[in-house]
């Protein structure tokens, strides 16, 4: 099968990913919409449901029509969830292969991502690996530069405008910072030479722009 070709477009961006949302130059998209939320709490219901029946009757609770009943619709939510995330997905990596050339993105890990409010966080995290899975082959079809972050790279403590990293206690946290009593969506710089020494800006901005810096500069993709 033929691949349509892309304009070139030389423009670059980057993707923070983050549980609720993912940031890039255009803007924000939201990957915790309400009917994915929705169908992720009868996934933790169902879930529940078995469990209970699991502990009420053991073994024989495989066995009961009410339990394989149960268990069919966790099934058809986990494909409902999975569809889902998979419309999203793609329809936002096209987005991406269509309007840049080089995409950055980090190496996703969500073991440290903060999902008290998201309730089937399994199911969730799935779409991570999606995220990037579909991004991979689209670049690769398209002829796209996708550029990995390396997992060391601070993007998250980095200072987009200056390039100053934080450092011990003056490093953000998924709560913020108790130091500098900033709060977890804040990124504020305490370089006194940088432009925004002080300011409090938008802390998944920072990093989005913080991923952006490694398309023209290469050589800071390691540990800072």
């Amino acid at each position: 099968e033929n691949i349509k070709t892309l304009d070139k477009t030389g423009k670059a961006t980057a993707v923070d990913v983050n549980v609720g949302h993912f940031d890039y130059t255009d803007g924000r998209i939201v990957v915790l919409p309400k009917r994915l939320n929705k169908v992720y709490k009868r996934i933790k219901h169902y879930q529940r449901q078995l469990a209970r029946k699991r502990v009420e009757n053991g073994q024989a609770a495989y066995n009961s029509k009410n339990y394989l009943k149960t268990k069919a619709k966790l099934q058809a939510c986990y494909r409902k969830a999975g569809n889902i995330q998979n419309n999203l997905m793609q329809k936002f990596t096209t987005e991406l292969v269509k309007d840049y050339d080089k995409i950055v993105i980090e190496s996703l890990s969500v073991k440290g991502m903060l999902m008290s409010h998201v309730a089937s966080k399994g199911v969730h995290r799935s779409m991570f690996g999606k995220f990037k899975q579909i991004l991979t082959y689209k670049c690769d079809w398209y002829g796209k530069e996708l550029i990995l972050a390396n997992k060391l790279y601070p993007s998250t403590q980095r200072c987009a405008v200056c390039g100053n990293v934080k450092k011990g206690d003056d490093k953000i946290t998924l709560y913020g910072n108790e130091k500098h009593g900033t709060k977890h969506n804040e990124y504020v710089c305490y370089n006194e030479k940088c432009p925004n020494y002080n300011k409090a800006v938008d802390r998944d901005k920072n990093a989005m722009l913080s991923l952006l810096a490694l398309a023209e500069h290469p050589e800071l993709n390691h540990a800072l």
